[in-house]
């Protein structure tokens, strides 16, 4: 059988350059840290037995015109869009990013509610769908550590972009998209209640999976391990921060 078949002309299992290894950007995009262990644990946590491993984690950075196919017409008309209302784009869209065949707007976040307005009504864009937000946490992404990941759909262009968003820990404020994606709803109180990201505007921003009285947001990366031992067949299993090292 032929190595390239199916494949562009690229064995996958012999090609080891940086773009063909998964999470892998070379020197290209931002770092924002350099991680040591299989999951960046430096307390002892890591007892995944790679805790000689260092890797750099970089943020894919601004991508240069020609995006490519219909991305550039997306953005060529939500920036014609934004215009029409008074307002430049480079103010409101901190940066636009193609990566991995992915198209995404990074929108600062006192423009978010006009950016997913104009991106959900204008005629030549129609994303009429939000499937959702995700919370992200960078502890080292200094002044932005916080950010909200939103997956907009128009069905009318078949077609999938990504809005992101970010604050800092120090004031971890976003504008509730509900008025505009009322499907957000409970996908804002999750991201809170992970998270702790607060949606300015929401209906009804109330904890979702934690009790009310919980204390923190467990799916940050500066949240403790915790828990409590377990007995598994007469053996205690040490709760996560207590257990061995191999780092």
């Amino acid at each position: 059988m032929s190595e390239d078949k199916g494949t562009g002309g690229v064995n996958p299992e012999k090609d080891l350059s940086a773009s063909n290894l998964p999470g892998q950007r070379g020197q290209g995009g931002e770092e924002i840290r350099v991680q040591r262990g299989m999951f960046g644990a430096n307390n002892g946590g890591d007892t995944s037995g790679y805790g000689g491993l260092v890797r750099s984690i970089r943020l894919p950075g601004a991508a240069s015109r020609p995006y490519g196919g219909w991305f550039d017409e997306v953005a060529d008309e939500l920036e014609g869009a934004l215009e029409e209302q008074g307002l430049l784009p480079e103010n409101a869209i901190e940066r636009t990013v193609v990566d991995r065949d992915e198209l995404t707007f990074h929108i600062e976040r006192e423009h978010l509610l006009r950016v997913a307005r104009t991106l959900r009504d204008d005629p030549a864009l129609r994303f009429e769908l939000c499937t959702g937000v995700s919370g992200v946490h960078y502890p080292s992404d200094k002044g932005r550590e916080l950010h909200a990941v939103y997956h907009l759909r128009s069905i009318t262009h078949n077609r999938l972009i990504r809005l992101e968003v970010s604050a800092p820990d120090a004031d971890p404020r976003i504008p509730s998209l509900v008025a505009v994606y009322p499907t957000n709803d409970w996908h804002e109180r999750e991201t809170y209640d992970f998270f702790g990201i607060v949606f300015d505007g929401h209906p009804a921003l109330t904890r979702i999976m934690m009790p009310d009285d919980w204390q923190g947001h467990p799916q940050r990366k500066d949240y403790p391990l915790g828990g409590i031992a377990v007995e598994y067949k007469g053996a205690q299993i040490p709760a996560p921060d207590q257990r061995r090292s191999y780092s």
